[in-house]
């Protein structure tokens, strides 16, 4: 139901949905329908079918799973959880009652820290006030070139308590961004045989832009044919900011 995670700022993945679709060039690698190919083969219950009649694919229909949200009620110990690596919980064909049902699990488990990632701002903007927005729940947007900047006007209306970006893959620079409301930035070039090259001042720009405005960094890697073909450094470090977790009791 959930796994611990070789992403660098997380701990655990937790998908109560899987399945997603293009909708950006973000998406046009997508190491999530590579993963669901590669789980089907290997006959994964959850990648099995499509979830939705009218597709077709390697199992990579927008599908929901109700017997996931146990899970964090399982947890012993505090987790840092990346909700939904292998979909987008804001995705359309997720119904708003299974979104709600999800943001309620993460209210009732405040011991966890909850990440959120979509590049559906749009949605997640129009549902903010039919959700609860717990201090353990942050919620992030892709942002991987100039044309997904209106993502970060979108996550603003959002009452999130750390509102982030993911510019991974970074195809592009992002000038013009500003990072007013914004939490935490990470930055990434992309992986895999087919991966689109990062140049160092994109890099270089959000890092020093994330300086200037005192938000947390983090920069994951420069990529290539693996995650790790490129290393992590930047100028000689490495970059792992990230925002402080709320301590909360559950006495």
């Amino acid at each position: 139901m959930s796994s611990r995670s070789s992403i660098e700022w997380t701990e655990t993945t937790w998908n109560p949905t899987t399945g997603c679709d293009r909708i950006s060039t973000g998406c046009d690698h997508c190491y999530a329908l590579t993963l669901a190919k590669r789980l089907k083969a290997m006959g994964s219950a959850k990648y099995q079918t499509d979830g939705d009649p009218r597709t077709s694919g390697p199992g990579f229909g927008v599908t929901t799973h109700e017997d996931t949200l146990v899970a964090p009620f399982r947890w012993r110990s505090p987790r840092l959880v990346f909700v939904n690596s292998m979909s987008d919980l804001f995705h359309a064909r997720v119904p708003t009652e299974f979104v709600q049902q999800v943001f309620s699990v993460m209210a009732a488990t405040p011991q966890h820290t909850y990440q959120l990632l979509t590049k559906r701002s749009t949605r997640v903007r129009r549902l903010a006030s039919q959700l609860p927005w717990p201090p353990n729940v942050w919620l992030g947007v892709t942002v991987e070139d100039a044309a997904a900047l209106g993502r970060v006007d979108d996550l603003r209306h959002v009452p999130a308590t750390v509102r982030f970006l993911s510019c991974e893959p970074l195809l592009g620079p992002l000038t013009g961004l500003d990072l007013a409301d914004i939490g935490w930035v990470i930055a990434g070039g992309e992986s895999g045989p087919h991966a689109r090259p990062v140049k160092p001042s994109w890099v270089r720009q959000l890092r020093d832009l994330s300086v200037t405005a005192e938000v947390p960094y983090f920069f994951k890697q420069w990529g290539g044919r693996t995650p790790k073909a490129g290393g992590r450094e930047l100028d000689g470090r490495t970059w792992d900011d990230m925002p402080r977790r709320k301590s909360v009791s559950t006495a």
